[in-house]
């Protein structure tokens, strides 16, 4: 039997003390929270507010569900949505399989080679988006000051206007995604591949495997994490696609790349019709999250983390 001395009294809860031996913990984690507060809380939960208003400066009138009518009775919208799935389905595995396809092939190298080849691909991450979409505007110039109607024109066919038809419009900022941007996912597939056990290697080495065999049982199903993220990431930011956009084409011709990113932009600061691009910035993120959640379900089922 247990004595009186051995029973622990809880001691009081000292708030002073608590406060001296922790205070500044919290106020430093206290001012990005106040940030995030300020800055995106609160701006989402106003937008979502806006999303049932017509909005005006001088006071807004509730409207309820009708700018989510009028967004999914607008054929605008539903184009801007099939060019937007039709850019995402298009670019994201044609990129994650070019930056696999980079760092399977910087990988082998010595490390200062690596080491240029990082840079240099990472380069145009760095670079201004819109200094890049200026120079991809040159490039598609229908005129044969144009390097691509240049190369035409030594082969004797007639200049091409890239951005000024749709039937290329939209495949030509699909192109200027294929070469620009695969840097930051070369260096972290390479990081990723610096991992793996080097047993695993020598053990198919010692079966006599072939390249493709070490590839396709080792790193592959090694990479899979990385794989994920990139593309998690890439259709976030491809269903978010905007400057290419407003700078090359402003969403022609004949809406051919107008996507919802854009849409949104046009009805909030050209229209003035700021609820019922709130509405279509929602339906924009629920999108983004289905997508995200049917690829976490569908691909995380055998990834490690």
């Amino acid at each position: 039997m247990s004595s009186k001395a051995d029973i622990t009294v809880p001691r009081k809860f000292d708030i002073s003390q608590f406060i001296k031996d922790y205070g500044w913990c919290y106020a430093f984690i206290a001012i990005p929270i106040v940030l995030f507060l300020m800055f995106t809380l609160f701006p989402v939960g106003y937008a979502f507010i806006m999303s049932f208003q017509k909005y005006h400066v001088l006071g807004s009138t509730w409207v309820g569900l009708d700018n989510y009518k009028t967004m999914l009775q607008d054929d605008i919208f539903w184009k801007s949505m099939k060019n937007t799935f039709i850019f995402t389905i298009g670019t994201v595995p044609v990129n994650v399989a070019i930056t696999l396809f980079l760092a399977v092939l910087i990988f082998p190298r010595a490390q200062k080679a690596q080491t240029f080849f990082k840079a240099s691909l990472y380069l145009p991450t760095v670079a201004s988006g819109v200094t890049i979409a200026l120079v991809w505007f040159w490039i598609y110039d229908p005129t044969t000051a144009g390097l691509f109607n240049m190369f035409l024109g030594l082969l004797g066919i007639d200049n091409v206007m890239w951005l000024g038809q749709s039937s290329t419009a939209l495949l030509s900022i699909m192109l200027m995604s294929y070469l620009t941007g695969h840097g930051a996912g070369i260096i972290l597939y390479l990081a990723a591949m610096g991992g793996i056990p080097k047993s695993l290697y020598e053990a198919a080495d010692i079966d006599h495997a072939s390249s493709w065999s070490k590839f396709k049982n080792i790193t592959w199903p090694l990479l899979k994490p990385t794989t994920l993220y990139l593309l998690v990431t890439g259709i976030i930011m491809s269903f978010q696609v905007f400057m290419s956009i407003y700078l090359m084409t402003q969403g022609g011709p004949n809406f051919a790349t107008t996507t919802i990113a854009y849409l949104i932009y046009v009805h909030a600061f050209e229209y003035y019709q700021f609820g019922l691009a709130a509405a279509e910035s929602f339906a924009l993120g629920a999108i983004i999250i289905v997508a995200s959640v049917i690829q976490f379900k569908v691909m995380s089922s055998d990834v490690e983390f």
